[in-house]
């Protein structure tokens, strides 16, 4: 049988296999998840999901969801009643605009979902996608997946991991499209401050630029720092892509719902390539996630779980200081990002030794591209206790390392 090839961005695809799909790499975390499979008593410190249970308020709306037989499709854009109430809820937190909640906000299967329809319904083959970096894994992949070009740039631990307004100008050409925002950060813990956001808003104003701000973390914020909704900014309404979800700040991970907010255009685009692929989100986990921003009793939960973040962050930055693994102070999310430097060794290396020597998972700061090199990604969602441990096995081996 005859074999045909394709190239995309310089890579090859052969056979009955797509050359975009050739051209996806593998993840470079799932290697160090096939090595911990391996391994006894690991203490990881490498996924970014929360160590709480869903709150229980939360979970009982889903079990009564269940119960009364609430198991069937609901509304492509997701149930009435929930987008009502996350829009309420993001009035009440942040200078958020007024959106139609029956044409300008949609219900998804979690971010992930939200930020493939943002670039399926705004990418032509070619268009670029101005992404900072360390960033979230999946954005590069889904760019490309979309038929766009990611233009990576290089955040910096003397800014403190913060985009700049002149970095992302002097990245701009003719196929400049789309910039992607993703604060509070994963891997890094970075936040921008209402200062930074409005010298990147003039930029994207005056090069007409599309804007998709995932703000999944948004209630995950500590010590003097509040979070800014990009959208609520002067002129970026109409603009900007608003996406934010449900698994980080309430513990809802495996339940999978996110949303996005945005102008009916593209909102609309976006809802028929979701009607197609996805039909609508969970219906049980949307009634979970009606409680989630409705009930007093779900919110103080957040706001302890945001405290023992809070009092963890602080004892593992400390701790990594401590070591000689210098580490800037996160203000957002559950992850910090210490440099590696002293131990002699490159992330990757660091990352693996660890795992082997030590049983601490930790992910390297390469896998979360370009500026991630040299540093290593340690969640805090994890117990007080398996941190406290973690860092007494970085004690034995920076002993021996660094």
């Amino acid at each position: 049988m005859q074999q045909h090839s394709a190239t995309l961005n310089g890579r090859v695809g052969t056979g009955r296999i797509s050359a975009r799909a050739a051209a996806l790499p593998a993840s470079p975390i799932r290697r160090f998840f096939e090595i911990a499979n391996t391994l006894d008593d690991v203490i990881s410190l490498s996924i970014g999901e929360p160590d709480f249970v869903t709150p229980e308020p939360i979970l009982e709306a889903g079990v009564a969801a269940l119960r009364r037989g609430s198991t069937a499709y609901t509304d492509n854009s997701g149930i009435l009643q929930l987008r009502e109430a996350t829009l309420a809820h993001l009035r009440k937190f942040y200078d958020c605009p007024a959106y139609d909640v029956r044409r300008e906000i949609l219900i998804t299967v979690g971010v992930s979902e939200a930020t493939a329809l943002a670039f399926d319904a705004l990418l032509d083959p070619g268009d670029e996608v101005i992404v900072p970096q360390p960033c979230f894994v999946s954005f590069t992949a889904t760019v490309e997946l979309a038929g766009g070009v990611a233009v990576p740039i290089a955040t910096r631990v003397e800014d403190q991991f913060k985009v700049t307004a002149s970095q992302i100008e002097e990245a701009i050409t003719e196929r400049t499209k789309v910039l992607m925002l993703s604060y509070p950060n994963n891997p890094t813990g970075a936040v921008l401050d209402e200062t930074d956001l409005l010298a990147i808003a003039e930029v994207a104003e005056r090069h007409d630029l599309l804007v998709i701000s995932d703000e999944i973390y948004d209630r995950l914020v500590y010590g003097s720092h509040r979070h800014v909704m990009f959208a609520g900014l002067p002129g970026m309404r109409d603009r900007t892509i608003h996406l934010g979800g449900f698994s980080k700040d309430y513990a809802m991970t495996g339940w999978r719902i996110g949303f996005a907010m945005g102008p009916a255009d593209i909102l609309g685009s976006m809802r028929r390539i979701h009607q197609y692929l996805i039909m609508s989100a969970p219906t049980m986990a949307q009634e979970a996630a009606i409680a989630a921003v409705t009930l007093p009793e779900a919110e103080e939960h957040v706001l302890r779980m945001r405290a023992e973040y809070d009092a963890r962050r602080r004892v593992i930055v400390d701790g990594l200081n401590s070591l000689g693994l210098p580490c800037f102070e996160p203000q957002g999310a559950f992850y910090c990002f210490p440099s590696i430097a002293n131990s002699g060794m490159d992330d990757m290396e660091f990352a693996e030794r660890l795992l082997v020597e030590e049983q601490v998972a930790l992910i390297p700061g390469s896998a979360f591209g370009v500026g991630g090199e040299g540093y290593v990604r340690c969640c805090y969602a994890a117990s007080m206790e398996d941190i406290e441990e973690a860092l007494r096995r970085l004690h034995r081996f920076m002993r021996r390392h660094g």
